[in-house]
């Protein structure tokens, strides 16, 4: 029993930061093409869907497609920073989430090359070179690992596991079902 807010934490993050990581990548796409006068037609927003962002007319469409996984990994990484620099309690857990996004946008274009899909076939076919999606991947994917270092005891792993208390899982589990009620509700 005692294991059990560890089992909620771990879990509950797990589910949140593939979530909010689409979330974020997506409001990088909006705002990208919101600031060169694109249309924006839909946003796929859903806790059982890939996420996507439609547009209508796009003057700049390698601006909008770039500042997806651009915006995608440095927001949470500024998020995790103010949290760190206001010494807030849950700043491991946005450390962790920016870890993610860094590693999940970097290996989206790095390995989205080869297969030509999604964001990558689409900056390719907008004239993006491959060393440029090759080059984010590689500078964000070990940017991201390096934050995930150490980050175990946070969650109770490892030789210096802390103990991991109700209120950081329930603090996690609430922002999951408000996530997955917010993209419900946006469908």
């Amino acid at each position: 029993m005692r294991r059990l807010p560890q089992l909620v934490l771990i879990l509950t993050t797990l589910a949140n930061v593939w979530l909010l990581m689409q979330a974020v990548h997506e409001l990088g796409h909006v705002v990208g093409g919101l600031l060169t006068g694109a249309v924006i037609k839909h946003v796929m927003l859903h806790p059982m869907e890939i996420s996507r962002t439609d547009f209508g007319a796009n003057p700049s469409p390698l601006i909008a497609c770039w500042s997806g996984p651009f915006f995608g990994a440095i927001l949470p990484v500024m998020a995790w920073l103010l949290a760190q620099w206001q010494r807030q309690s849950y700043a491991y857990w946005l450390k962790f989430f920016a870890g993610f996004c860094l590693i999940a946008n970097g290996a989206y274009l790095a390995v989205g090359v080869r297969d030509g899909v999604g964001d990558a076939g689409d900056l390719l076919s907008l004239g993006s070179p491959p060393w440029q999606l090759y080059l984010f991947g590689a500078i964000a994917m070990p940017v991201g690992l390096w934050l995930w270092n150490g980050l175990g005891s946070s969650f109770g792993l490892g030789n210096n596991a802390e103990s991991v208390r109700w209120p950081a899982a329930t603090g996690s589990l609430l922002l999951l079902a408000a996530t997955v009620v917010v993209e419900l509700l946006l469908a």
